[in-house]
């Protein structure tokens, strides 16, 4: 992890474990309400995964559109559905109110294991539609997640049954395919509604 990526990852780490954000008080604009917008953006790591329909997935994808990224996976009980339906029905506020454009919703499967193409597809459209899920090889998903800070990790034990811990935060990924903001738990619908096009404009 090169020197960049080290400093990213201690920030996701205060944020995600005082389950606060001080550090948008220092570094954000005032007029945000939860978003943390980093001083320096950082170009997504090279890596190669696949999305639903099974077609490559590279940072290039990311280029050309905004999106709201999160590092989840299916199986999970609680917080991953939660927070995908509270993006999911923030963009759809946005799009009520006219917001252009309109950030895609991105789940990156932490459990390439159990999450093939076709279900983590089924998955993110329960969520509406234009959403991207991606999957791959855990080789791959590790490029992405360690040049983000993202933690991840399976639980022990030999059940078909476990779970993944993971990060709670949403990237917000701007059109340049660069790590550009980030919202740590708990989200709430009204601070996407508000801060998404803050940012965007502001870029």
């Amino acid at each position: 992890m090169g020197p960049k990526n080290f400093v990213i990852a201690i920030v996701l780490a205060i944020a995600l474990s005082a389950g606060i954000f001080v550090a948008t008080r220092l570094q954000a604009p005032a007029a945000l309400n939860a978003a943390f917008v980093l001083p320096t953006t950082t170009p997504l790591p090279e890596f190669s995964l696949v999305d639903q329909s099974g077609s490559v997935v590279t940072r290039d994808s990311f280029r050309d559109r905004w999106d709201l990224v999160f590092f989840g996976f299916t199986h999970c009980p609680d917080i991953c559905p939660t927070t995908l339906q509270i993006l999911a029905v923030a963009r759809n506020e946005l799009a009520a109110a006219g917001q252009e454009p309109l950030p895609r919703i991105v789940l990156v499967s932490v459990d390439p294991e159990r999450d093939t193409p076709e279900l983590i597809g089924e998955y993110v459209d329960y969520f509406g539609d234009g959403n991207l899920g991606v999957t791959g090889s855990l080789d791959e998903l590790r490029k992405l997640t360690s040049g983000l800070g993202i933690y991840f990790e399976k639980q022990a034990g030999e059940s078909d049954d476990y779970a993944v811990d993971h990060s709670a935060a949403v990237l917000l990924i701007n059109p340049d395919g660069e790590f550009h903001a980030l919202f740590s738990g708990p989200h709430s619908i009204e601070n996407y509604v508000h801060d998404v096009p803050l940012i965007m404009k502001s870029r």
